[in-house]
């Protein structure tokens, strides 16, 4: 379990990867990305989490390139889009998302969906990638359990990590389960269920407790259950309140209560019918 903000999880490729970074989804390209991932870099982040889909990788290069940190301590991560799945297209994909990051490698690449009938072609792309050392890790994103199963089948490189929608409401066990099982790192994406939970009574009677805030016993959540996690936002002092999260524990009892709370409620698309 990670105890403070620039702590790393070993892939199953050993790999460290922090543990708690900023995704930008839907986050506008030019000075708003920049100046989020500016803010987010001087508050300690280390990890920022884009996609070929969100149009922002160059802003978020850009801030990577200014910032003075040494790139060896930035986890760069960015997903390939639907449109571009296939063989000659991930490739293609890969280096435009590159280019457009203006770095010389990338940290993780992920299959941002699995797109039925290209996502094994889309794998052995991202396989080549990996082993030309043009990215540290490769993953995916959004895969249910029969998807990591049918990749399995033919894949010469277990994926590192899965991101999945995960929060109080959709705990989806059975995924965390096979991922652990199987070596995957999992990773939340939208782990505050993009603010819809933080009035519930259970909640606010635990962050109460702790004097902390609902989104701080979410993201604290995450992390005892061994998730990984990408929260987003473009305000620098909610960057600083997701990540104090390192200065209390919460019991197993309340760990298990707050996965209780699962409800199969979803705030993005189901995989199976994407």
């Amino acid at each position: 379990m990670i105890k403070h903000l620039q702590d790393t999880i070993t892939l199953n490729n050993n790999v460290k990867m922090p543990g708690f970074g900023l995704g930008v989804y839907k986050v506008e390209d030019g000075e708003t990305v920049i100046d989020a991932v500016s803010s987010a870099l001087s508050v300690g982040y280390r990890l920022i989490d884009t996609a070929g889909f969100y149009d922002n990788e160059e802003g978020v290069g850009k801030a990577i390139n200014e910032s003075g940190i040494p790139r060896d301590e930035i986890f760069v991560t960015s997903k390939v889009w639907n449109d571009n799945q296939g063989y000659e297209s991930t490739l293609q994909a890969f280096d435009e998302s590159l280019k457009k990051l203006n770095l010389d490698y990338m940290d993780l690449y992920l299959i941002h969906w699995p797109v039925s009938g290209k996502f094994k072609e889309t794998w052995r792309a991202m396989e080549k990638l990996y082993q030309e050392g043009r990215v540290r890790a490769i993953g995916v994103s959004n895969f249910h359990v029969h998807h990591l199963q049918e990749l399995l089948k033919d894949a010469e490189v277990t994926p590192a990590v899965n991101q999945i929608e995960f929060h109080p409401h959709l705990t989806q066990d059975d995924v965390l389960n096979f991922c652990k099982e199987n070596q995957i790192q999992m990773q939340a994406w939208s782990p505050l269920k993009k603010g819809r939970i933080f009035e519930d009574p259970q909640l606010v009677e635990i962050a109460n407790k702790y004097n902390k805030t609902v989104p701080q016993v979410i993201l604290r959540w995450d992390i005892q259950k061994g998730v990984a996690t990408i929260p987003k936002t473009i305000n620098k002092n909610r960057m600083v309140e997701n990540a104090h999260i390192f200065d209390f524990e919460l019991t197993s009892e309340e760990v298990e209560q707050i996965t209780n709370m699962n409800k199969n409620e979803r705030t993005g698309s189901n995989p199976d019918d994407f």
